[in-house]
């Protein structure tokens, strides 16, 4: 690698943790703007709570693809002081699902190797 990839590479990673600290710091001031209360601590052991109890309290997306659901639905704080467009958003959408949760669909688990193919 010479020093032109280099300095070229570290700014793409630069670009990827900027964009995802303007992400960060809308979602903070949607949550200020909008009086969003996160709650109190949980100070309970998930792994061994009842079903029931476990599904009452809130999660996070479990996955990307789950992830991106939940932005389609709410992605109006990203939009806020012009920061990004819908196109913008709707594109990264696309290329999320296209490149990576469709490329995944397609090819097996490795565990699934283990669980199948495991002699």
């Amino acid at each position: 690698m010479n020093r032109k990839e280099l300095i070229e590479s570290l700014a793409d990673s630069q670009k990827i943790s900027k964009a995802a600290a303007e992400k960060t710091v809308l979602a903070v001031i949607d949550g200020i703007q909008n009086k969003i209360d996160p709650g109190d601590p949980l100070d309970k052991d998930i792994y061994n709570l009842p079903p029931e109890e476990l599904a009452q309290i809130p999660s996070a997306p479990g996955s990307l693809e789950d992830a991106l659901a939940a932005l389609k639905q709410d992605s109006a704080f990203l939009q806020k002081g012009d920061v990004f467009t819908q196109d913008v958003i709707d594109m990264w959408i696309e290329y999320k699902t296209e490149k990576e949760i469709n490329d995944v669909k397609l090819r097996p688990h490795p565990h699934e190797f283990f669980l199948y193919y495991d002699i």
